[in-house]
């Protein structure tokens, strides 16, 4: 058997155009669905379930419109941008440090380690109310919920992922010389890479739930949740929907983002081959 014969062919463009189309054929039946039962139909009086082009209405107003109360929705998408990408990459670089300190030394494994498991299991919105008894009513207890909810997946992710190193590569380092901090900066750190993508990829996910939550409850700046709370405070279901969609697609953006990275990294390890 030839080299040729084991190397897995590479996914060619038209299976990536193949699974694009399915996608894109089944978000345009939901959206016909939903045309259909609001529209068409009927069933829901608008107040109650808008349709598409209500929602798409709210959208276009908010993010490129020219009235006095229009453009407000893109404020609120760059503050909360603001907001989580601080809080995550703060949540980042204190995961980072707790886990390889977690990772090396056990006594602090055991007692940190276990906290921060039980912790990650309460509710962000849970924190919220903590967050302004603790800092007040302003950013910074919006900070604290999402740096808090993503610095835990960091850290026990780096803890793990150094466990999780093949024994093998720390005898095949030892051998080599390498020893103590060179063994973790050498060896380890590099082995750990693609499970870490993964605790960073559930760190956003983590962050950016959070910060919603936190938005929610805490008002006075412009942000995605303030313009949940305008929406239900004004009976606008429209706008409620139309930031919900907003917040799915940059949630599910950054996650493609991180995603596509986490598997070019895996390919490049070997732990995962193109179909």
């Amino acid at each position: 058997m030839t080299t040729a014969e084991l190397t897995p062919a590479p996914r060619t463009r038209p299976g990536r155009l193949r699974s694009l189309s399915w996608q894109l054929a089944g978000l345009l039946l939901l959206v016909a669905l939903w045309w259909l039962v609001t529209d068409v139909l009927r069933l829901y009086p608008p107040y109650v379930f808008p349709s598409p082009g209500a929602v798409w209405t709210e959208i276009r107003y908010g993010l490129w419109g020219t009235g006095p109360q229009d453009g407000k929705l893109l404020a609120a998408i760059a503050g909360s941008l603001r907001r989580v990408l601080t809080g995550y990459l703060i949540a980042v670089a204190l995961g980072s440090v707790v886990g390889l300190l977690m990772g090396a030394w056990r006594p602090l494994r055991t007692t940190l380690g276990a906290y921060l498991t039980g912790i990650q299991s309460v509710p962000s919105i849970a924190f919220v109310p903590f967050a302004i008894l603790f800092l007040g009513l302003n950013e910074r207890a919006v900070l604290f919920v999402v740096i808090l909810e993503g610095f835990i997946p960091v850290a026990l992710a780096v803890s793990g992922a150094l466990l999780n190193v093949p024994p093998a590569l720390r005898v095949a380092g030892r051998t080599l010389g390498a020893q103590g901090a060179g063994l973790m900066l050498r060896v380890l750190l590099p082995a750990s890479v693609p499970s870490v993508l993964t605790g960073l990829r559930t760190a956003w996910s983590f962050a950016w739930r959070a910060l919603v939550g936190g938005e929610l409850l805490i008002s006075g700046a412009s942000s995605l949740g303030e313009q949940l709370e305008v929406g239900r405070n004004t009976a606008n279901v429209a706008l409620v929907l139309s930031t919900i969609l907003i917040i799915g697609v940059i949630g599910g953006l950054f996650d493609a983002l991180l995603r596509a990275l986490e598997g070019r990294v895996r390919r490049d390890y070997g732990l995962e081959v193109l179909e």
